[in-house]
């Protein structure tokens, strides 16, 4: 066999599962190489990547220690409710964090300082406020229905209330830093700080004799979500300052909500949709089987996180090639996200399966019962990673109306099938509504990116003639 002088090793040695990584090797090598702004995607998405891997790794140590401190039945309850507390406080931003992405680096680039600062101002303003509201409400709530709630619950969820205005204001923060490409500043805080900062206080509270139980658990992530949202809140501010001159603010609210409420639905949805088994079984089972149920689903995060940190790094890119003169420069790119999304996540969910029935003895003996359940979630989100990030495609080009329908509709199937599902099949229930409900959501969404924005956002899917593949 004759080889030309020409050849690479890599086209002389790569297999072709490596041949089919090429676009993420590609990408690797460009991420560094210009300035432009596609170029400042991809080093944010690359950065996000490795915040994510580092980010993952520490979360799920951090729930193996809390799992393996406090017990199945507590940490069921702890579950349930951070993550009802997670979803609350996104919801309490009502799209702010993601309105400001989409607005900030238009003014930017008109030099409209005046509506940039006052955009600043009034997206913490009110995501504050608006947290601070729903925490009083839900305290009133837990206090009010009183006996109708299992007694287990009532403590944890008024300690973990207290915190809704600073995990709100963490994510107007984090929206902030992404549309000033400040992937470090923006994913940090609450992905590797506040986990590391959960870990020793739960620490301290070990040393000093508390109880483990669900509540000191609570007042752990409590404590560590106030540390990480008011030292974000410093850092970013005096970046802020230092970036933009100062001056007066104008405040435009009624085109900021039009964004944002539909922005605030689709997030909303989301956010539900993605935690909907997790409630689900909280409501239906036990804590002991909402910790296995959980543990498996973080095991998941570490496939999930993918997503995520290419989502994180194009979204304000997405934005930017929204004129109406950078058609084809938009589909070229999102096309693009999507095979930064794919291939890594197909690596990563091969090797949680591998990996999967010793990640979760990590939690404990009785956690393995959830490995089954792993292999059907897997499939879940490399199907949903096939697409890429879709979404933030729709939201950042004026079609957020339609995908908070899609994610309206998907959430109320996969909430019928959890209750036609769970009390009959159990965990294997949920898993099973959790990953129908997702071929929907990307089926769904293809379909409406290809009629609204014309590109078939699919990994397998064509390239154009001359079309670059990173």
């Amino acid at each position: 066999m004759r080889f030309s002088a020409t050849q690479t090793a890599e086209q002389l040695l790569a297999p072709p599962v490596y041949r089919r990584m090429r676009p993420l090797t590609q990408m690797v090598d460009a991420a560094w190489q210009g300035s432009d702004e596609a170029a400042v995607a991809r080093r944010m998405s690359l950065i996000a990547f490795a915040i994510r891997i580092v980010s993952a790794a520490i979360a799920f140590f951090s729930q193996v220690v809390l799992a393996r401190w406090t017990g199945t039945f507590d940490y069921g309850i702890y579950v349930f409710v951070w993550t009802t507390m997670i979803i609350l406080g996104s919801l309490s931003c009502f799209g702010f964090q993601t309105a400001v992405i989409r607005f900030l680096p238009m003014y930017r680039r008109q030099e409209d300082f005046d509506r940039l600062r006052g955009l600043l101002l009034a997206s913490r303003l009110f995501v504050f406020i608006s947290a601070s509201i729903v925490a009083a409400a839900g305290i009133g709530l837990v206090l009010l229905l009183g006996e109708r709630i299992e007694s287990y619950y009532v403590v944890p969820f008024i300690l973990a209330f207290t915190c809704l205005p600073m995990l709100s204001l963490g994510d107007v923060l984090d929206g902030t830093a992404r549309a000033n490409s400040w992937p470090v500043r923006a994913l940090t805080p609450t992905y590797i700080l506040r986990p590391l900062l959960l870990l020793c206080f739960m620490a301290a509270a070990h040393i000093a004799g508390f109880a483990a139980s669900a509540a000191t658990a609570v007042i752990a992530a409590v404590l560590a979500t106030f540390s990480t949202a008011l030292l974000q809140l410093v850092i970013v501010t005096r970046n802020l300052d230092a970036l933009y001159p100062p001056g007066p603010r104008k405040t435009d609210m009624a085109p900021w909500m039009k964004v944002a409420v539909p922005i605030f639905l689709v997030e909303g949805f989301f956010f539900l949709l993605t935690n909907a088994d997790v409630l689900m079984v909280g409501l239906y089972m036990r804590p002991d089987d909402v910790a296995v149920y959980y543990a498996t689903v973080k095991t998941l995060a570490l496939v999930h996180f993918v997503f995520f940190a290419v989502k994180a790094g194009v979204a304000q890119e997405f934005a930017a090639r929204s004129g109406a003169g950078e058609r084809d420069s938009l589909q070229t790119f999102a096309r693009q996200t999507v095979r930064w999304t794919f291939w890594p996540s197909l690596l990563m969910g091969a090797a949680v399966l591998l990996l999967g029935k010793f990640l979760l003895g990590l939690f404990g003996a009785e956690f393995a019962a959830g490995y089954p359940f792993l292999f059907i979630l897997v499939a879940g989100v490399v199907l949903r990673a096939s697409i890429g990030p879709a979404e933030s495609l729709l939201n950042m080009t004026g079609n957020q109306n339609i995908c908070a329908v899609i994610f309206a509709a998907v959430l109320a199937l996969n909430v019928v099938l959890n209750m036609i599902l769970i009390p009959r099949y159990g965990l294997f229930g949920a898993a099973t509504a959790t990953a129908a409900a997702t071929l929907v959501e990307a089926g769904l969404l293809m379909f409406v990116v290809h009629r609204r924005v014309g590109v078939l956002m699919f990994v397998f899917a064509p390239s154009k003639p001359g079309e670059a593949t990173v």
